[in-house]
């Protein structure tokens, strides 16, 4: 609908609104059995939601993007996931904040570590810059 992954990553965040900065977006290899390439970027931004609202209003831009929900690693136009919160940890049906996977996921991680380095996982009390570090030495 927007054009190419950049493009739709772009849409998304004007949709989104609010943004306070955004990361590069960084093209990478995929996650699971697909064989595109993926486009993933990070924003930070402001909003007087409570998590399980923003993540409604996350869900239906993904809808409005072209979004259908069904298997897990199947095609998708745009994945919206809430990492980080400055509320801390927050647990609810339906969402887990932090994202339970995002310490290892480098095209999480780096996108993070541009726009917040000092930002604490509220769990473990590392930085996004020391969660990036023990990722790529374990990768490296």
């Amino acid at each position: 609908r927007h054009g190419a992954p950049a493009a739709e990553i772009r849409a998304a965040i004007t949709a989104i609104g609010g943004a306070v900065r955004a990361s590069p977006i960084r093209a990478t290899a995929p996650l699971g059995p697909s064989r595109r390439r993926f486009a993933n970027a990070a924003m930070l931004f402001e909003s007087g939601e409570m998590p399980c609202e923003l993540l409604r209003r996350l869900k239906r831009i993904e809808h409005a993007f072209g979004r259908r929900r069904g298997r897990r690693w199947d095609m998708r136009v745009i994945d919206l996931d809430i990492i980080l919160w400055s509320g801390g940890a927050w647990s609810s049906r339906g969402l887990t904040i932090p994202h339970p996977q995002f310490r290892q996921r480098d095209f999480v991680l780096v996108p993070l570590l541009v726009l917040a380095p000092a930002w604490r996982d509220p769990l473990t009390g590392r930085t996004i810059r020391q969660l990036a570090a023990r990722l790529a030495r374990r990768a490296g």
